[in-house]
């Protein structure tokens, strides 16, 4: 009988370490070679999800910060970009000229900035600048014709709805008179969860649609229904019609032609750094709360491992014969005071 002594990264000497691999492995043999080995013991399959957990041990979280620190450079650029346009504007509007065509310039760059918001944030930060990760950012918008009164009047009717073109599956939802508004919700969102659409109830009782922002083009440009005639008078598969909601920056209307319009932009760019700025502080309390996840998290495996091993270890000394005595006696092989020591400052 050969035991086989492993190397241990603690920083301990690996003379009498890993004791659980040490009991599995030679009981292996004893028990019949490669026939016991395939039969994994569980000491040894928690040393394993140990180890798998301790090199690998959470790669959602790792991307959860990953995607914050993204966004928060984003955040961040796209703020000083606002400033420099803040300071332009200000500038000229008191009569301190600088150099032609500045003011112009930074509202290029900025909108050029705020175009690439999804790549550049990783696909977390959606147009109202709401952090989204871990989830993807979603593109809220309303179908025309779709009102909450008009679902709660009327008679009975069945909307079947299409995303993607008429070889996809019908999602039905069924309207009936004296449903209440929530009850209209859930059976709209039941009905086009499959599809990629979220539906929600608005500040203002109104439907809200969502889908994420990668898939906003195909359901814009996809999105069917048929009735039967009561809501949508054709009683045939057509196109609705949706709206977007409106981004909360948009750059695109900031014009700078003459003193008005100057000073029109000069207070959506100040409206603008402050939502930035909102949107910086959610985004760095998620950066915090991950990160303090992450301190948590290695701990907590590493403990309800060792939980895992002692058990298996306490059963097998429990037990007459030699699978009792070879436990024991491979725990102690190498066993000094100052071993004992260092493990117990591991603590």
């Amino acid at each position: 009988m050969q035991i086989v002594q492993t190397s241990s990264s603690s920083g301990v000497n690996a003379k009498g370490a890993g004791t659980a691999r040490v009991v599995d492995d030679a009981s292996a043999a004893v028990k019949g070679g490669a026939s016991a080995r395939s039969e994994a013991p569980a000491a040894r399959s928690s040393t394993a999800s140990l180890q798998r957990g301790l090199s690998n041990w959470d790669h959602q979280l790792q991307g959860e910060i990953s995607n914050a620190q993204q966004t928060l450079d984003y955040l961040e650029r796209s703020s000083s970009q606002l400033q420099a346009l803040k300071s332009e504007l200000a500038a000229k509007l008191a009569a301190r000229q600088g150099r032609e065509g500045q003011v112009e310039a930074r509202v290029r760059q900025f909108s050029n900035t705020w175009r690439q918001r999804a790549s550049a944030s990783g696909g977390t930060l959606d147009a109202q600048l709401s952090y989204t990760s871990p989830q993807a950012a979603q593109q809220n918008f309303s179908i025309r014709g779709l009102t909450m009164a008009s679902l709660q009047e009327g008679p009975q009717e069945v909307l079947a709805f299409s995303v993607g073109g008429a070889n996809q599956a019908l999602r039905s939802v069924n309207i009936e008179p004296g449903l209440s508004e929530n009850e209209i919700v859930s059976r709209f969102d039941r009905a086009l969860m499959p599809s990629g659409i979220g539906v929600k109830l608005g500040e203002n009782g109104e439907l809200v649609f969502s889908t994420s922002e990668a898939a906003w083009a195909n359901v814009r440009d996809s999105l069917s229904v048929r009735g039967s005639g009561i809501r949508y008078p054709t009683g045939q598969m057509s196109r609705v019609r949706t709206d977007a909601e409106p981004a909360a920056i948009a750059p695109e209307e900031w014009h700078t032609g003459d003193t008005e319009a100057l000073r029109a932009t000069l207070q959506q760019v100040v409206q603008a750094l402050a939502q930035l700025q909102a949107a910086r502080s959610a985004v760095s309390l998620a950066l915090a709360q991950a990160t303090g996840r992450v301190a948590r998290a290695q701990p907590v495996q590493v403990k309800v491992s060792m939980d895992t091993l002692a058990e298996n270890f306490t059963e097998k000394a429990s037990q007459p014969g030699y699978e009792s005595l070879l436990a024991i006696s491979s725990a102690l092989v190498g066993i000094s005071r100052e071993r004992v020591v260092a493990l117990l400052g591991l603590e």
